[in-house]
């Protein structure tokens, strides 16, 4: 299976443009047997099966017309951090930048989330609330897409489109913890691949 990442735009040790995948979200791919394949363009996703769209710091406006032609063709996505932000904005939703620094941590677990038992995150994980990683400066503001968890705090933490084969986005990295949770993330996006 070959699995799409959206390049990340970095600068290099000469501050030359580089475009990078993140190393934890291609070893979770290899772990699978799958297959990574740079996305920078639409024209790419049609070798993907799925899509992964990775964290970063800043709104990439390629990338939405990406994500739009990814939900409009029911792709599996899963997005995380900045990936699940650009998956509400692409479809016309909004971000704004929290105004405090708690949910901006490098610790392993950071806070809980409550989930919402309806939700297609609920069957995956199984659970109602977890403990959560959070590196995020900005936080979804609104979104068309189904709200499925929020922090204690009321920060949106997991959007999905349940119509979909699987369109979620989470807030936190789940390609960092290595925990039972991001495992079952991680194998349902895997899973839908085949459906």
């Amino acid at each position: 299976m070959n699995i799409g990442i959206v390049l990340r735009k970095n600068k290099n040790s000469n501050l030359k443009d580089i475009y990078s995948i993140n190393k934890e979200i291609f070893d979770i791919i290899k772990k699978h047997d799958g297959h990574v394949i740079g996305i920078y363009d639409i024209d790419s996703i049609k070798l993907c099966d799925g899509i992964i769209l990775q964290g970063g710091d800043d709104i990439d406006y390629e990338e939405l017309n990406i994500i739009k032609y990814l939900y409009d063709n029911d792709i599996p996505t899963l997005g995380i951090c900045l990936g699940m932000q650009q998956m509400a904005v692409s479809l016309g939703g909004s971000i704004k930048e929290i105004n405090n620094f708690k949910h901006l941590s490098n610790n392993k677990y950071v806070h809980d989330i409550n989930i919402d038992p309806l939700s297609k995150l609920y069957k995956i994980i199984k659970k109602d609330k977890i403990k959560v990683n959070s590196r995020h400066k900005d936080k979804i503001d609104n979104t068309s897409l189904e709200v499925v968890a929020y922090s204690s705090d009321g920060i949106i933490e997991a959007i999905e489109d349940k119509s979909k084969k699987f369109f979620i986005g989470v807030q936190w990295h789940p390609e960092s913890l290595n925990d039972e949770n991001s495992d079952m993330l991680f194998t349902s996006f895997f899973n839908s691949l085949n459906v």
